[in-house]
């Protein structure tokens, strides 16, 4: 009998999160998803997916929060770890117009906590599996246009982090992701974004997918092309 395949999807309440786990389910795994409190998309998503679906509680600023998950799943073994949560706030303001609160807010929600998770659960993913991250082709210090520059740069500050954890663990046989989706019509990504949803998960998974079994760090789109640092 085959055994199901299983992700950990962390920040799954609505958008990109939502949709990575609504499409695991689909493609038949075992799936982990994660909010901070209530999710009525979630629980839709658990009806039409009772035996495949989890859904599980953490805020992932709290770093006890973080560490309580990883207790309650420690009999878990993990196939890939996604880590989605993320915020935009002050997107068309500069640093002398943002509130301080906001910024740090950001490089919170966006870099720190993040790396945070990844660091808890690093022992929870198989050796052949994938830690990918969702970061932003924004994110990119070479292809910078100024574009949410203070957003930008809380995607900036994860993608060093992320190398950080990558050289400090140069023996890991593990794929380390930085994925970047595309700008997505989500209630972050906003109206004006150039994707759907459909034009932008089912890419990242197949994607994730195919780096399986492929130890190293890469920041990578999409569909798989690596973008500059």
């Amino acid at each position: 009998m085959t055994t199901k395949k299983t992700v950990l999807v962390v920040g799954a309440s609505r958008g990109l999160g939502l949709a990575l786990a609504e499409e695991y389910c689909g493609r038949g795994w075992q799936v982990i998803a994660t909010s901070r409190g209530q999710s009525f998309g979630l629980k839709q998503l658990q009806e039409r997916y009772p035996e495949t679906l989890e859904i599980e509680t953490v805020d992932v600023v709290d770093l006890r929060s973080v560490k309580a998950l990883h207790s309650r799943l420690e009999d878990h073994t993990l196939d890939v770890l996604f880590v989605n949560a993320g915020i935009c706030k002050a997107n068309e303001l500069t640093p002398v117009e943002v509130e301080e609160k906001d910024f740090l807010d950001m490089m919170l929600t966006n870099a720190l906590s993040p790396m945070r998770i990844i660091e808890v659960f690093q022992d929870s993913v198989v050796e052949s599996g994938v830690i990918a991250v969702m970061s932003s082709e924004i994110g990119s210090i070479g292809n910078c246009l100024g574009f949410w520059e203070l957003y930008s740069s809380s995607k900036a500050a994860l993608n060093m982090l992320m190398a950080a954890f990558a050289a400090r663990n140069k023996e890991d046989t593990r794929a380390l992701l930085l994925v970047a989706p595309g700008w997505v019509r989500t209630e972050m990504g906003g109206p004006e974004a150039e994707l759907e949803i459909s034009d932008s998960i089912p890419l990242v998974v197949d994607m994730v997918e195919r780096n399986a079994g492929k130890p190293g760090l890469r920041f990578t789109d999409r569909h798989g092309q690596i973008l500059p640092w």
